[in-house]
């Protein structure tokens, strides 16, 4: 017995001593959306601040395609030293409703390890050459006319928002999916769908010029940056306010004070006045939430998110 505890504090003290010096070796922050777009310049953002906390590289990879699973599976096949992370959106939350065979669980293979914003709602985007200016209107040309609408992929979350718009709003409209948020703005300013649902981050400087139009935003509270974008749950009845999240994750088998010692340089990092501006900027409230509290509130989420499969009638594949 004395044998037993021996070790077991003997391997205590080995992982508190491995964490206290984490990271020993450059970490590789796997991103699974497009360079420029606004997960991306958050995690380059983070990652620009945890290695000056830390004193060591962390670089970025972007790795697309598949909703994201491409880069989740990276990383749920990578070894749990801490040095290979993930960082992604709630578009990661649907994948295990939606796909039969991911290599890899997304419940124990990826563990969460930080929140490090929370947005409340998308946009609801159109070209700003067509003569729709207010959602009243969008629906009243979909119930006459065929409308398509584009997003990142079957059962993205994105895809997910324009589902639940169209049941509430009892019209019918055809999907396309592309491989990013980007490929779906350019096919709607080229006339190819007529609508999109995105987080509002890369899209601003857009609406803004008035390339775009944005009808509504899916949010709780108007958007800071667009005030006077009417919110859909007022225009629509029973629509349920849809918003976003970005979150670190690590390998599943990652050791506890591993995830602990990456969950509080986050938390320091967003701290920082310049890292909370760049999040506030594009609307994300920075998140305080613990390791353990961040694996809850994920769990959550994939299982809310699984209704809304279900509502959308999904199958997976």
């Amino acid at each position: 017995m004395l044998r037993t505890l021996l070790f077991l504090a003997l391997a205590l003290s080995a992982a508190t001593a491995h964490a206290q010096q984490y990271p020993a070796s450059p970490v590789r922050v796997i991103v699974g959306f497009a360079a420029g777009s606004g997960p991306d310049l958050q995690a380059r953002t983070l990652a620009q601040q945890l290695a000056a906390d830390l004193k060591q590289s962390f670089f970025i990879e972007n790795r697309l395609g598949a909703n994201g699973t491409i880069a989740a599976r990276a990383v749920a096949t990578a070894a749990p030293d801490g040095l290979t992370l993930l960082f992604s959106s709630s578009s990661i939350a649907p994948t295990p409703h939606l796909y039969k065979s991911l290599g890899y669980d997304t419940l124990t293979d990826l563990r969460p390890v930080a929140t490090s914003g929370i947005l409340d709602g998308m946009l609801m985007l159109v070209d700003a050459k067509t003569p729709i200016k207010s959602v009243p209107e969008f629906i009243a040309h979909a119930k006459k006319e065929r409308v398509l609408y584009g997003s990142p992929g079957v059962g993205n979350i994105l895809h997910l928002a324009a589902e639940a718009f169209s049941i509430k709003a009892g019209i019918s409209m055809q999907h396309v999916p592309y491989k990013g948020a980007s490929e779906v703005m350019t096919a709607m300013l080229g006339g190819s769908v007529q609508v999109m649902f995105v987080t509002p981050p890369s899209v601003l400087g857009l609406v803004k010029d008035g390339r775009v139009r944005a009808l509504a935003f899916t949010g709780t509270k108007p958007f800071p940056a667009l005030p006077d974008v009417p919110l859909m749950k007022d225009l629509v009845p029973g629509y349920k306010p849809m918003g976003s999240w970005a979150m670190f994750f690590l390998p599943g088998k990652t050791p506890d004070a591993i995830a602990d010692r990456l969950n509080l340089a986050v938390r320091d990092a967003l701290k920082v006045p310049a890292v909370s501006a760049i999040m506030q900027r594009d609307g994300y409230i920075p998140d305080n939430r613990s390791a353990a509290e961040t694996a809850a509130f994920f769990r959550n989420e994939v299982e809310l998110i699984g209704e809304a499969v279900k509502a959308a009638k999904i199958e997976p594949n």
